[in-house]
């Protein structure tokens, strides 16, 4: 395989270019705030200890927590708790070399040098904090990254993470005084003891000298940063997370139907819950979503192959400036090799498309004979299909679809991200291609004879890609099936020629592991993949696309380190809603979705679509 790239053909992997390796440097972490971070860390770690367990100031810790900012009075060991508690809070943004984040270390070291002077006349403390506070200083250009797109919701998220750490931390410094204790105070009064404490007030626990005084002035102070925390979030400017405005829509459009035919996952790019770089001449763009500080894209850039790098290093630079971590998810070969050789980043395959050849297929054959009966059997009960363009049905029966596939959905949570569009019936969606399943019975239901819906979006002018699939839960097995044949048969009527189906992610694995001859790491690789089937949709997607005899396109993933893999799956799990870490309300408290235009919601993302 070749691709053309800015005059220059390449071909298997290229070379990483002279660009590349500019954009390699610009985006990876600094040594100096990294090691920053984990200083912050570490004297955090020992400022909470030191404030928290009396027997810690008399270990062999004693030299080493001497020279920390605070001193280990009831007022300065909660002056080290909050010192230390506010130092983890922004080690992490140290590291990822925030702005903000600087900014506040920058403060609260002179806080902690003065008290080490002013209450403990500590010169050696004082210095350790100068000693922190200098290469901050020096190095601030390399602080310099943005702020990460937020809401007021990350206030709520600090108020309950806080409020349960506080408790937590809180039973710790109400317990950790056995010898001066007095009685026995029970579970709850502890418990009772550290609420009352974190709100100022005494609690049922009495100690025997300062010990009252200590425990106190640490509990007080842990609510302080818990109020504070959650209050500057709150009021803090919003920077609401990117969406695709409506002229960002009107270029991607463009880019779609002169080059949408060379990714079955383009149209995707038009979620709304995407934001979207273009490169300096405006042929190509990277949609993306940001998610837990990973900026992640989708697919192949949009657009002209040309222009590719310019839309690419657009891309990176926005990682850079964020301090975010790039990757792609679900690029294709020759997407992955631009990627690789423009940014230096690594490509590991992800899994394979399943793309089906409409001139290709037929029900007739021994390999086609599951497929065949099955269709044949819920036509014979009475199914019927029906395929059509999106403009060419009628708004009430489109309300009625689009209904039935949020209620159908298999779970509370939205899913979809790289292979989901997110909409049903958007008047520019008119391309869209819908297959439907209908069943007359005795007592209709709710929406009437409709039993199963198969949503596929254009790619290109004579290609579709899956986008969702749903199906009354009391209809009859097999409806994917019977609206898979009965779309694929009707495809040649709309001048489609290809048609997209579901992402197997690690087919290839599933598919070597069970042959005769396979090694046993192999088949262990395989025996993971199939234990893990019983949580996601691995093995069984990978069998239900084999039904179809597809031909088989890899798809990548696109990282910059090893190291980075884990927090790239993580947040690819969230933006595809496999993880969800916001609390959704009951489906009777939720508004239904808007009549279809610009603001038109969310309907809910295919089932088995992808992984």
């Amino acid at each position: 395989m070749s691709v053309r790239i800015d005059g220059e053909v390449s071909g298997g992997v290229p070379g990483r270019s002279s660009r590349g390796r500019r954009l390699l440097r610009g985006p990876r972490p600094e040594s100096v705030p990294v090691l920053v971070g984990r200083a912050a860390t570490l004297v955090g770690l020992l400022d909470i200890a030191a404030g928290v367990f009396p027997r810690f100031r008399h270990s062999r810790m004693h030299a080493l927590a001497e020279v920390l900012p605070g001193s280990f009075g009831p007022f300065a060991a909660a002056l080290s708790l909050s010192a230390g508690v506010l130092l983890l809070l922004l080690a992490h943004g140290l590291k990822r070399r925030k702005r903000r984040a600087w900014r506040a270390a920058v403060a609260l070291l002179p806080v902690g040098a003065a008290a080490q002077f002013a209450y403990r006349h500590s010169l050696v403390g004082a210095l350790i904090a100068v000693a922190l506070l200098v290469p901050l200083l020096r190095h601030r250009d390399q602080f310099a990254a943005l702020p990460d797109p937020r809401s007021r919701w990350r206030a709520l998220a600090n108020f309950v993470l806080m409020s349960a750490g506080s408790l937590l931390l809180g039973l710790v410094i109400v317990s950790v005084h056995p010898d001066r204790t007095i009685g026995d105070p029970s579970l709850a009064d502890r418990l009772t003891h550290v609420i009352y404490g974190l709100f100022g007030f005494e609690g049922p626990v009495d100690y025997q000298g300062n010990t009252s005084w200590t425990v106190a002035f640490s509990l007080g102070a842990l609510g302080w940063i818990t109020a504070v925390t959650t209050i500057y979030l709150a009021f803090r400017p919003e920077h609401p997370a990117a969406r695709l405005t409506e002229e960002d829509e009107v270029k991607l459009r463009a880019l779609l139907a002169k080059h949408g035919g060379r990714d079955s996952l383009g149209h995707f790019a038009l979620r709304r819950d995407k934001a979207v770089v273009f490169s300096p001449s405006g042929k190509a763009a990277v949609t993306y979503r940001v998610v837990s500080g990973v900026m992640l894209a989708s697919g192949d850039p949009i657009g002209d192959v040309e222009a590719w790098p310019g839309a690419i290093e657009r891309f990176m630079d926005e990682a850079r400036a964020h301090s975010w971590t790039p990757a792609v998810m679900g690029c294709s070969e020759t997407g992955g090799e631009v990627w690789t050789r423009e940014t230096g980043l690594d490509a590991l395959e992800l899994g394979d498309e399943a793309v089906v050849d409409v001139a290709d297929f037929s029900l007739a054959g021994r390999a086609m004979r599951n497929v065949r009966q099955m269709v044949k059997r819920i036509e014979r009960a009475g199914y019927e299909t029906r395929v059509r363009r999106i403009r060419d049905l009628g708004e009430a029966e489109l309300e009625r679809i689009r209904r039935a596939a949020e209620d159908w959905r298999g779970t509370d949570t939205e899913r979809g991200f790289s292979m989901a569009l997110g909409r049903i019936g958007d008047p520019a969606d008119g391309d869209c291609l819908i297959a439907t399943a209908h069943k007359q019975d005795d007592e209709p239901g709710e929406y009437g004879d409709l039993k199963a819906i198969l949503h596929f979006v254009p790619w290109g002018k004579d290609g579709v890609s899956l986008d969702l699939m749903r199906r009354d839960r009391a209809a009859d097995p097999g409806m994917n099936e019977l609206l898979i044949v009965a779309a694929l048969q009707a495809a040649p009527k709309f001048g489609i020629t290809r048609v997209s189906l579901n992402f197997a992610m690690f087919r290839s694995a599933l598919a070597r592991g069970e042959k005769i001859g396979a090694g046993p790491v192999l088949r262990a690789w395989r025996g993971l993949l199939v234990f893990l089937s019983r949580w996601f949709q691995i093995e069984s997607l990978y069998k239900f696309n084999a039904k179809f005899q597809p031909r088989w396109e890899p798809r990548f993933v696109v990282y910059r380190a090893p190291a980075d893999l884990p927090r790239i799956g993580f947040a690819a799990m969230q933006a595809e809603g496999f993880v969800n870490l916001a609390v959704p309300l009951p489906r009777f408290l939720r508004r239904r979705r808007p009549a279809p235009g610009r603001p038109c919601g969310h309907v809910g993302e295919r089932d088995v679509r992808a992984v």
